[in-house]
């Protein structure tokens, strides 16, 4: 197999593209023949050692991914060779293959391709924890998303609208704004220039959005925390603009507001059965064509530099997808 090693995390330009030996899968795991492979935030950040997970060296980054079962270990008689599956283990992906536990394994839908499959899980999965479990959502409210075009911004979108709500979409460009009323937005904000207190102001009519969703942090925390709508939540999901803000506590206390923390991946581990009836849902949704992955292009995994490189230089709308 053939698979991109990091063995120092200084950045992308250190990772090399190698043969190693393919795994065979232990008691419990299955060995995935990748098809596809999406990139996420934290696959960046990992490789440049700024993720709060320091997985041991050397490693391969990549996420989540999707794929065929090529052979099963001991003790799995859930799954079995030939099946398409979905994972997201955290690393392996940017591989030809990779062995994972079955239990974190997704059977995929018939009419689901592997280049959506790659994409679903952990934008779909950070989307429905945040603004329904963590937001406590209802219809009739009113959301607003930053990053809106990003992977998690789109999905955040679609599952906002499926649930009742009125979307403000906001973004850095025009193209973005006009991906994000394609798929449902009622309302966008280009924050490149316009100013989001007084923007977001005009599209509540000054009531504030009751849901804030936040994957991007850094200089527009603060501006668009003082607009939240009484009794708001305030989702704190990533820092994909790099700064950390600091928000002036009193803004919760003049807003009755919550400073919500959202984060998916524990969640995942901490309370087992309530993701899986949420990643039950999330299918079912799916099915019924009421969420669907936005992708910004599909590149080879040769080319996986190139890939980092677009992310990294804020072009990517929706999730961009790497294949065998």
């Amino acid at each position: 197999m053939q698979a991109w090693i990091c063995e120092n995390p200084v950045g992308v330009d250190a990772l090399v593209w190698k043969d190693v030996p393919t795994p065979q899968p232990k008691a419990g795991e299955v060995l995935i023949e990748i098809k596809a492979a999406s990139m996420n935030f934290p696959d960046l950040l990992i490789v440049q050692n700024k993720y709060q997970m320091k997985p041991p060296l050397p490693f391969v980054p990549g996420a989540e991914f999707a794929g065929v079962i090529s052979a099963v270990g001991e003790g799995v008689t859930h799954l079995k060779v030939g099946q398409s599956v979905a994972s997201l283990p955290g690393l392996g992906g940017f591989a030809t293959h990779v062995a994972v536990p079955a239990a974190l394994c997704v059977p995929l839908p018939p009419q689901m391709s592997m280049v959506e499959a790659a994409a679903f899980l952990m934008v779909y999965g950070t989307s429905h924890h945040a603004l329904m479990d963590r937001g406590q959502l209802k219809a009739g409210e009113t959301v607003l998303v930053l990053g809106a075009a990003g992977g998690v911004g789109t999905s955040a979108i679609q599952i906002a609208k499926a649930a009742g709500a009125r979307v403000i979409a906001a973004a850095s460009t025009d193209e973005k704004c006009a991906l994000c009323k394609s798929i449902g937005a009622d309302a966008t904000i280009n924050y490149s220039r316009e100013n989001l207190r007084e923007a977001i102001k005009a599209a509540t009519a000054g009531k504030g959005p009751d849901i804030i969703y936040d994957p991007v942090g850094g200089e527009f925390a603060e501006p668009a925390f003082r607009s939240i709508a009484w009794r708001g939540r305030y989702l704190v999901v990533g820092f994909t603009g790099g700064a950390i803000p600091a928000l002036p506590l009193n803004l919760a206390l003049l807003k009755g507001a919550s400073l919500v923390g959202v984060f998916w991946g524990d969640f995942s581990r901490r309370e087992i059965q309530a993701n899986a009836a949420m990643l039950l849902e999330l299918a079912q949704m799916y099915g019924q064509g009421k969420i669907k992955p936005v992708i910004d292009c599909v590149m080879p995994m040769a080319d996986l530099k190139t890939a980092f490189a677009r992310m990294g230089s804020r072009q990517v709308m929706g999730k961009l997808v790497l294949v065998n």
